[in-house]
């Protein structure tokens, strides 16, 4: 049985380290978790004791001199925001399905390019875009290639990612294949067709129940769902034996958020939050919260620093996440680092072969302001660089083809990269399927 990520001797380094992060005083339990951490490695699990370990881990006492201010709930959150970064409603054209159509689109177009080579290191897939003759990436990765390269990078065809029977090489594909981060907006769109805005977050928790299969969750999502299955509801769902709830499952979720409130970021952040708080915490919220509203004020601005402070202007001052960003800023408004500089940047702080830092909001994040800043609403530039730079490839591909294609609409997205869906998308939720894209724009255009 597929057990992954549900067990704590599994999930008990990345735990230490999240709690770390949290700014607990844990360091004493170091030894005892790389003992629990290799006996897993060796096939041998320690499940008492680590969830002993787990709960020591947790009542753990905070650093004082921790530096950062993290809410979990709506209301502290929005106390603590930074007020010269909040963007207020303004007025959006009666037309938007152009804008909303480019935004499913990039979001597609983002996924595909990045599924291949999830989970690759970044050295590897430059590698292989340079041996191709496809540095930095004009099309999509395809496993039509010379004997040579497939053995050098080690290229297969078979394997099943969700609900396919090949990996996803676009010479394998006819549409956008099933993903998490189209399954999860295609989600959060019918859960809005039948709860409205006002859905609950016990409303979302119910609507992966009865349409998301549990096998197709991963890492905080799969947590939530169990955790729903033994009546443990939001928001404990999103804390309860959780060690990924920093992780970036919520940040790809924000998407339909931000479509349906276009112009309104402060009400795209709070519709985020009811679905990201059912899994998630802190930094994990503030990734969706973030992202929603960076959609939602690129369906009313050409200025992607704007664009990217109206985000911020949705998630606490005094977090890890806001703190990041802003450094990001900082790189691109010194105008001194390239894109492949910031990438530099980015790995020395964070570890690509450290699956916490691999999956966390705020390294994926970090990334996608880059490919957003460097990429200068070009499509291919910007979706390119996410790629370029390892982590979490098709999350970030996905969420920053998302924000570009809401800003430049659909007629203005290269047909190179659009042309391939042929205007189709598989989902994984219930009573979808074979989807048209344009018909999933439409629904979402209703909602607004």
């Amino acid at each position: 049985m597929n057990t992954m990520w549900l067990t704590y001797s599994e999930s008990i380094a990345t735990e230490y380290r999240q709690c770390l992060d949290e700014g607990l005083e844990v360091k004493q339990f170091e030894d005892a978790v790389k003992t629990i951490t290799e006996m897993f490695a060796n096939g041998h699990g320690m499940e008492q004791e680590a969830k002993a370990l787990a709960k020591k881990l947790h009542e753990a006492p905070r650093r004082p001199d921790f530096p950062y201010s993290e809410p979990s709930d709506l209301q502290t959150i929005k106390a603590e925001r930074c007020l010269a970064n909040h963007t207020d409603r303004v007025p959006v054209p009666s037309d938007l399905y152009r804008s909303i159509y480019g935004a499913w689109l990039g979001r597609c177009a983002g996924c595909l390019l990045g599924q291949p080579v999830e989970s690759w290191m970044q050295d590897r897939i430059i590698g292989m875009l340079k041996d191709t003759g496809n540095y930095p990436p004009r099309h999509y990765f395809s496993s039509a290639v010379s004997s040579k390269i497939r053995e050098k990078y080690g290229i297969k065809d078979e394997g099943h990612v969700y609900g396919s029977n090949t990996v996803n090489w676009i010479n394998n594909v006819a549409y956008g294949p099933e993903d998490d981060d189209t399954n999860y907006t295609i989600l959060n769109l019918k859960t809005v067709e039948e709860h409205g805005k006002n859905f609950t977050s016990e409303d979302m928790a119910e609507s992966w129940l009865m349409n998301l299969q549990f096998l197709h969750a991963c890492t905080a999502e799969r947590i939530a769902y169990r955790n729903f299955t033994n009546l443990i509801l939001p928001p404990y769902s999103a804390s309860y034996e959780n060690a990924y709830r920093e992780w970036i499952g919520a940040q790809i979720r924000a998407d339909l958020f931000g479509y349906i409130c276009p112009g309104d970021p402060e009400a795209a952040a709070a519709l985020a939050w009811k679905d990201a708080s059912i899994s998630h915490t802190k930094n994990g919220i503030y990734g969706e919260m973030f992202i929603a509203a960076m959609i939602s004020r690129a369906a009313v601005s050409h200025d992607m620093v704007d664009i990217i402070e109206a985000g911020l202007g949705e998630i606490p001052e005094h977090s890890r996440l806001f703190d990041a960003i802003e450094t990001v800023l900082v790189w691109f408004k010194e105008g001194t680092l390239s894109s492949e500089d910031c990438l530099t940047c980015i790995h020395a702080r964070f570890d690509e072969r450290v699956s916490h830092d691999w999956c966390h909001t705020i390294s994926n994040a970090m990334i996608c302001v880059v490919g957003l800043l460097w990429g200068n609403a070009d499509f291919e530039k910007t979706v390119g660089i996410c790629v370029c730079a390892g982590f979490d490839t098709d999350c970030n591909a996905a969420t920053t083809g998302s924000i570009v294609g809401m800003m430049v609409g659909s007629e203005a997205l290269p047909s190179s990269w659009i042309e391939p869906l042929h205007d189709t998308i598989k989902s994984g939720i219930d009573g979808f399927g074979m989807m048209r894209i344009s018909d999933l724009a439409r629904r979402t255009v209703e909602l607004i």
